[in-house]
């Protein structure tokens, strides 16, 4: 028995329904039904957009989402490494150091004090995301006029983007957010981002999103991440399906000491990305065999239906021929019926046969197309026309014989018309 949700389903799209259970996994209807009437019931849109789902790619079909997609940050197994700023050495140094310490707590205290009260006056801007892609391409052009073209390559996309790339590439993603307001941001940027070292390995290993917290897309990303400090650096990776932050990278990091952690992160973690490649790789050959069975199942059903056609096709054709045969049957019976009625009234028509005694008689042999004979007397004043055509029925020449005391008329078909005028009386 149908289920009520698919009473009013044609049997193509309840066909279309139990495929796409079957291809996607999906226990349950409704969603599927859901999924297919999004897409108009094709099969191949719902399937394949259904399959970019669970790989993280953007809807082909839909717009992508106005959210970065989620990402683990509460695993506890999270590489974290903070370097600390460097103590001050020797008299001079901690002497510089406890001078400007008051005035360095005065100074950003009295900035927190006042963000915090500019925010009940006037919301953060960096909280409304109008162009992401924007947003990128300026922190993009900022960072090479202050720190030149030697740098790693940028991805340039959103966060969502570059999360759903690495997700679909199985790749790292290495994520920074720049401060601008920050000491050692420049430094960093300058002595190790852009360090050759730093650069090959970024570009042949990852990939590589920046952008600056006073943009709103880079302020959003770091609300998602929240980072302590700057330089801030989080690798990123699909880990039990999952986009999840497996390290976490902040201070001012030398570029000898970036690439070893770096390296560090990727080799741990790198066996969960082998074990999704061969499980993609296994789940793409399991979507193989059923697309393939699914075609070799629809050419059975085509097969199928071609023969159950053809046989309704003979069916129709020997059902026409016995109905043709039956009228062509009932059309002889009426015929015949109607000719022996016609005879009959004939019949009732013809005069009564005079005696053989009768002198003003003539016994007269008709000689019928079949062969056969009729004989039958005549009285002189009748007429052989009346006796032809309107009780015999016949609309042939008669060709008449005169022989004593009796008259041979003979009927053929196609004849050449032949009268005698030979009177009925015997001479």
């Amino acid at each position: 028995m149908a289920a009520p949700e698919e009473r009013d389903l044609t049997q193509e799209q309840t066909e279309k329904l139990l495929q796409f259970q079957d291809l996607t996994g999906i226990e349950s209807m409704d969603q599927c039904r859901h999924t297919l009437e999004q897409h108009n019931w094709n099969i191949e849109a719902a399937v394949q957009d259904r399959l970019n789902e669970q790989e993280g790619v953007p809807s082909v079909f839909n717009p992508p989402p106005s959210r970065p997609l989620q990402v683990n940050t509460a695993d506890h197994r999270i590489y974290s490494y903070v370097v600390s700023r460097p103590q001050p050495r020797g008299l001079l140094g901690w002497g510089y150091y406890l001078i400007m310490l008051p005035f360095r707590f005065t100074y950003y205290t009295i900035l927190d004090i006042f963000r915090f009260a500019l925010r009940f006056i006037r919301p953060d801007p960096r909280s409304r995301v109008t162009d992401p892609v924007g947003d990128i391409v300026s922190f993009m052009h900022s960072f090479e006029e202050k720190y030149g073209r030697a740098h790693p390559v940028f991805y340039q996309g959103t966060y969502s983007q570059a999360l759903n790339d690495a997700k679909r590439e199985l790749r790292f993603l290495l994520v920074y957010l720049h401060g601008d307001d920050h000491q050692d941001s420049d430094e960093f940027c300058r002595n190790t981002l852009c360090a050759p070292e730093v650069i090959s390995l970024i570009n042949t290993r990852m990939l590589f999103w920046a952008c600056s917290t006073n943009k709103p897309e880079g302020y959003r990303v770091s609300q998602a991440l929240r980072e302590n400090t700057y330089p801030f650096l989080a690798m990123i990776m699909l880990k039990d399906r999952r986009m999840t932050v497996v390290g976490r990278l902040e201070g001012l990091i030398q570029p000898d000491d970036l690439i070893n952690q770096l390296t560090f992160i990727m080799d741990a973690n790198q066996t969960y990305l082998v074990s999704e490649r061969l499980e993609r790789e296994e789940r793409n050959q399991t979507q193989v065999l059923r697309q393939q069975q699914d075609e070799a199942y629809l050419a059975s059903l085509r097969a199928d239906q071609e023969k159950e056609r053809k046989k309704r096709e003979e069916r129709e054709r020997k059902r026409r021929k016995e109905e043709e045969v039956q009228q062509q049957k009932l059309a002889e019976e009426r015929r015949r019926r109607n000719l022996q009625e016609e005879k009959e009234r004939k019949l009732e028509c013809l005069p009564p046969e005079p005696s053989p005694d009768d002198p003003e008689s003539v016994k007269i042999i008709f000689k019928l197309p079949n062969d056969s004979r009729v004989e039958r007397r005549f009285h002189f004043s009748q007429s052989l026309t009346f006796f032809t055509q309107r009780v015999l029925g016949s609309r042939n020449t008669p060709i008449a014989m005169n022989i004593p005391n009796t008259w041979i008329v003979a009927f053929k078909y196609h004849c050449p018309l032949r009268r005698t005028r030979a009177p009925w009386r015997n001479v």
